[in-house]
């Protein structure tokens, strides 16, 4: 999203220091005194609050302490915690610049309408009503934190961004039909027994709506025809393809993505599905998607929408709870919805756990936790399970990646970390889920250990959830990885432009 990137240090004279200390808390700016600290403690493990921290360093000042921030906020004095009084001091022009960026309610770096509150009552009462519970998202970076950022670095390009396509315009965003084929893919807004919008739009807006398809509907077996992406020239060995297919040809027709080759079979499917192809391409490249009839009979073809390319790394395994609507006004608070059992790179499986209207104490809000469970490689595997983090992620689907503020929670599985049982009985919470997990049955009938879970009661407000696009075509979509890390108690790295 920006020209930003941290390198690990390297003796450069000044650096920051990560570590985990006690809460969340930066320096603002470069000191220009060497190493510089940065706590990442207990209770920070949101990538809204990493990002917070981060701005901080990179010398942004809290969105409330604006010199301009009494036109759209009330400071309540009298009920802000004696001594914290400070965290609401006001930056005039000559310390702080808003860089022509209006007052943003959704920033990253405002605080929450009780940051700091003696009681119940809010310390900070906004000026419109409405966004007196926006302030305070610690989400993601919102639109007017990047375009700060991206001032004030003087960005005109995103580190690992490679190209977002809507297929809005005709020019399809510079991509081609490729030689080879014997049809063609169409720029279109419906098919007559396929999609009948884009997933970009759903029909909400007349006039727009495109997207590619490749018809199956006539034509003889083997036809083909190939859509070429422009050339990229990567930075990084590791690159990520993301986008919505709707398959509604016949049962073996095909999608063929080509740099690293990936099919896509099946039939009638009738919604747009989200797919994520890993890319490891080092030198320039095109991506291109070759669609190709099939022999059985088709009334439709193969559509395109909203692809978006980056060099991240995928994610391991996407969560689909399709009819999320009714399930949030139907499900009772306290009842918790379990994703599919997932398998690691290194073998632990896992899953998580979904309280969709929050715990029985703690309802209007979504409440999410992390389950190891017993799986296939657990006799090979080292107990209790050592520094693995793994990332639940709640996938703002707007159609263009550079915009989405999704929602991010971190569980690190420290081996030492320990919980008391029902028994009374000390236990670690990450060791083998066959010892201090309950055997369950899922909905196929297969029996399984689930471990405690660990995570959060306030994962997301229902106001937040229905703030972004994160209920979209009645599909919540939820993204989770797991990866190995380095233990260190601290990491140092440097700021690279």
């Amino acid at each position: 999203k920006t020209c930003i990137d941290f390198k690990p240090w390297s003796r450069e004279p000044n650096y920051i220091f990560v570590f985990k200390g006690r809460g969340c808390y930066s320096m603002v700016g470069n000191r220009r005194m060497g190493k510089q600290n940065l706590s990442i403690g207990a209770g920070c493990d949101s990538l809204g609050t990493v990002e917070h921290e981060l701005l901080h360093a990179l010398g942004f000042w809290h969105e409330q302490s604006r010199s301009d921030r009494d036109d759209y906020v009330t400071i309540m004095w009298d009920r802000i915690k004696e001594g914290h009084e400070h965290n609401f001091n006001l930056h005039n022009e000559t310390e702080s610049s808003s860089l022509g960026v209006p007052y943003d309610y959704g920033s990253v770096m405002h605080y929450s309408k009780k940051a700091f509150s003696i009681g119940s009552k809010p310390t900070i009462v906004t000026k419109i009503p409405e966004f007196l519970d926006v302030i305070g998202q610690r989400m993601e970076f919102s639109d007017s934190d990047l375009l700060k950022l991206n001032r004030l670095y003087n960005c005109t390009t995103a580190s690992i961004f490679l190209d977002s396509c809507q297929f809005e315009e005709p020019n399809i965003c510079g991509m081609i039909q490729g030689d080879g084929g014997n049809a063609k893919w169409a720029h279109v807004q419906r098919v007559k027994d396929g999609p009948q919008t884009d997933y970009t739009n759903l029909g909400r807006c007349q006039g727009v709506g495109f997207f590619m398809h490749f018809s199956t509907a006539t034509g003889t077996q083997g036809d083909n025809a190939f859509l070429e992406s422009r050339l990229f020239h990567p930075k990084r060995r590791s690159q990520c393809l993301q986008f919505y297919h709707y398959n509604s040809g016949g049962v073996d027709d095909q999608l063929k993505i080509w740099v690293l080759i990936q099919k896509i079979r099946g039939g009638l499917q009738g919604s747009w599905e989200l797919y994520h192809v890993t890319l490891n391409v080092s030198d320039k490249f095109r991506v291109v998607f070759e669609g190709v009839k099939g022999r059985k009979p088709s009334k439709g073809g193969l559509s395109l929408d909203d692809m978006n390319l980056s060099e991240t790394k995928c994610p391991q395994y996407t969560w689909r709870i399709r009819d999320f609507t009714r399930l949030l006004a139907t499900t009772p608070a306290g009842s918790k919805t379990y994703s599919p059992r997932f398998l690691s790179p290194d073998g632990y499986s896992f899953q998580i756990g979904l309280y969709i209207n929050g715990l029985k104490d703690s309802p209007n809000k979504t409440a999410v936790y992390f389950h190891l469970t017993s799986g296939p490689k657990d006799n090979n595997l080292q107990w209790p399970c050592p520094w693995r983090q793994a990332s639940m992620e709640l996938m703002d689907q707007n159609p263009d990646i550079q915009h989405r503020m999704n929602n991010i929670k971190m569980v690190t599985t420290d081996p030492t970390m320990t919980f008391t049982d029902s028994m009374g009985n000390v236990e670690y919470l990450w060791d083998n889920p066959q010892k201090v997990g309950s055997l369950v049955t899922d909905a196929g009938g297969s029996k399984y250990y689930r471990g405690p879970g660990y995570g959060t009661s306030n994962y997301v407000t229902h106001d937040r959830l229905k703030s972004r696009s994160f209920i979209k075509g009645d599909d919540f979509l939820f993204n989770t990885s797991e990866i190995l890390m380095k233990y260190d108690k601290s990491f140092k790295f440097q700021l690279h432009q």
